[in-house]
């Protein structure tokens, strides 16, 4: 599965305009500081066997901040707040679409995770396993992204 970030040169070299994602949906990073260390939340979604940060596709009428509320809500059973955005990224989805996914930083308010039929898994962990972890090269780098911005 091919990826890269919103500004990285399309696939005829240029950076100039890019083609509007067929597929538009937003996720969160969801972490904590645990004995002066990082940890962040990855989830196992059985349908696709892979490892990745919660995430889901827009609703009509919905901002992209409120479908990553909603679907990491839905994901993790975690109210969280939405703190920094970070970089998106954009990738050819299961059906070949060009989808874009928007994350932002978040941390948990209250909720528990109970498994559901789109995650039978949530791991905390620190940012080196999230690395081994994921399954997405695109996932990769959302989460450098974020160690950046934290500076890890």
């Amino acid at each position: 599965m091919r990826s890269s970030s919103t500004n990285s040169p399309d696939e005829h070299g240029g950076t100039g305009s890019t083609p509007e994602p067929e597929v538009r949906a937003a996720g969160g990073v969801i972490w904590k500081v645990v004995d002066s260390a990082v940890e962040l939340v990855i989830v196992f979604r059985p349908k696709y066997r892979d490892w990745t940060f919660p995430k889901g596709k827009v609703d009509p009428g919905e901002t992209e901040e409120q479908t990553a509320h909603r679907e990491v809500l839905e994901e993790t059973g975690f109210n969280c707040i939405l703190g920094r955005e970070l970089p998106s990224v954009r990738y050819l989805d299961a059906k070949d679409r060009l989808k874009q996914v928007r994350y932002w930083e978040m941390t948990v308010a209250s909720g528990s995770f109970v498994a559901n039929d789109e995650v039978d898994e949530l791991r905390w962990c620190s940012i080196g396993q999230a690395r081994r972890r994921l399954t997405h090269a695109h996932d990769v780098e959302v989460l450098d992204a974020f160690a950046r911005l934290a500076e890890l």
